[in-house]
């Protein structure tokens, strides 16, 4: 739980004289966060109007009793049953929660897909030092040259009262984690027929610097993420491994090395971003849709259209209990065991910057405001028709705390196919110990790959 409303006043008007002239928002917005009004992370701390949303009261912070996939509790609400059930028969009643490609999905595949809607519950939470910096942030983070840079952020949401869409998104890129964790983890491609390939299936460690013990703005080089995964199937890929470390300065967004088990050689993998199509999941979805969006923010502009209220995956821990073949129907992911719940979500409207190239010219983004990652995504081609859309399944993770996401499911809906990406049923998720940075270099990978 977070401590009393006196901190935040305290650490934001501690910060005035010093942060004034880079401040995003005004000293008396910012000794909002944890005061009533918004929660310390940024989201409004009120349930909405009906109830249907209910007030933040502090998150999940303890371990529920019942099964785990690794440091994931897999029976989070388990006697709870669905309120409601959206399908392609009652559409029109929800219509105004539903994103495009939500309702996209209910309209292609009426006799399967459909949104077993449960009592909304606002887990979301963190480490009080999470806490602390992002009460700090709100008045010395900023941004720089254009929109892809930003400075004087640490350890925590770098915008908690964003005013750009820009903003927002920096927010799901700097999300809360942990500072360091393990997982195996599988892409799944499903084709037109309905059946299921195994493109790769992985090992990967993720450190986030800026969340290390300790972590102060002047001293962090500005890597935010790093990450290193090793391919174990099928037999023709494995040894391959690839290793990336992601920055704030928008000059080296990505620095990416990749070790080829065929040449026995680590070389440089610039195209590892944007719309290259990732080889993990032999190319059936983009670089930048993992995750929900994963990368550099420089191809696009970003418009903050505002907040609404949504249907969106949510404590989705149940989903990653059971097998991936029970996970799996033959075009969507089995709403037997997915989740859908009622919040509050952020919308961002993503343009092709001028002079820029993407293969998606235009996206919308769903944020939740309590965690500040992105829920729902869908792109548009370049005749303005619905393309692709994502469902990213996020988690609870008490022992950090924190809500994680790691699969996005991402289809296409005019070759009918989908990739499930980072799937994590029947694999291992871990909270470890932070291992030297020297472990996602090149040099390492390729030291390795020799032996």
């Amino acid at each position: 739980m977070y401590r009393n409303a006196g901190l935040w006043v305290a650490l934001t008007s501690a910060l005035v004289g010093m942060h004034a002239a880079h401040a995003a928002v005004s000293v008396e917005e910012a000794a909002k966060l944890g005061n009533g009004t918004l929660t310390p992370l940024g989201a409004e701390m009120a349930g909405n109007a009906d109830g249907s949303i209910p007030s933040w009261t502090g998150g999940a912070t303890s371990q529920p009793p019942g099964n785990r996939l690794g440091d994931i509790p897999t029976q989070l609400f388990a006697p709870e049953k669905p309120l409601f059930q959206v399908n392609a028969g009652n559409v029109a009643q929800h219509a105004s929660l539903l994103s495009e490609g939500t309702r996209a999905l209910l309209a292609k595949y009426p006799d399967s897909f459909r949104l077993e809607v449960y009592p909304s519950h606002r887990t979301a939470a963190a480490p009080q030092a999470v806490y602390d910096n992002v009460a700090k942030n709100a008045l010395r983070c900023s941004i720089r040259e254009g929109w892809d840079t930003i400075k004087g952020c640490i350890g925590g949401i770098p915008f908690p009262i964003p005013r750009q869409g820009v903003e927002v998104m920096w927010n799901h890129l700097l999300r809360v984690e942990a500072p360091s964790i393990e997982y195996r983890f599988r892409n799944i491609v499903g084709s037109a027929d309905g059946s299921h390939t195994l493109a790769t299936r992985n090992e990967i460690a993720f450190q986030y610097p800026p969340y290390y013990q300790g972590a102060r703005p002047e001293d962090w080089s500005g890597e935010y993420a790093m990450f290193r995964y090793l391919t174990i199937e099928p037999p023709f890929k494995s040894g391959e491994s690839l290793v990336a470390r992601d920055s704030i300065n928008g000059k080296y967004p990505r620095q990416a090395w990749q070790y080829m088990v065929g040449q026995r050689r680590v070389r440089r993998a610039p195209t590892v971003s944007y719309d290259t199509p990732d080889f993990v999941s032999s190319g059936a979805n983009y670089f930048d849709e993992v995750q929900g969006f994963f990368g550099a923010l420089d191809r696009y502009e970003w418009k903050l259209i505002g907040k609404r209220e949504m249907l969106i995956p949510y404590n989705t821990n149940a989903l990653l209990g059971v097998s991936a073949s029970e996970a799996l129907d033959k075009h969507h992911l089995n709403p037997d065991h997915l989740r859908w719940e009622r919040h509050r979500v952020w919308e961002v409207e993503a343009t092709l910057a001028e002079g820029r190239r993407h293969a998606v010219p235009k996206r919308r983004y769903y944020i939740d405001e309590d965690t500040w990652s992105i829920a729902l995504v869908d792109g548009y081609d370049k005749q303005g028709t619905l393309w692709r859309t994502t469902q990213t399944i996020p988690y609870v993770v008490p022992a950090i705390p924190a809500t994680l996401l790691r699969t996005a499911v991402v289809f296409n809906l005019q070759a009918d196919t989908m990739s499930v990406v980072q799937m994590l049923n029947e694999e291992d998720f871990k909270v470890v110990p932070p291992k030297p940075e020297s472990y996602f270099t090149g040099a390492a990978v390729a030291a390795e790959g020799v032996r």
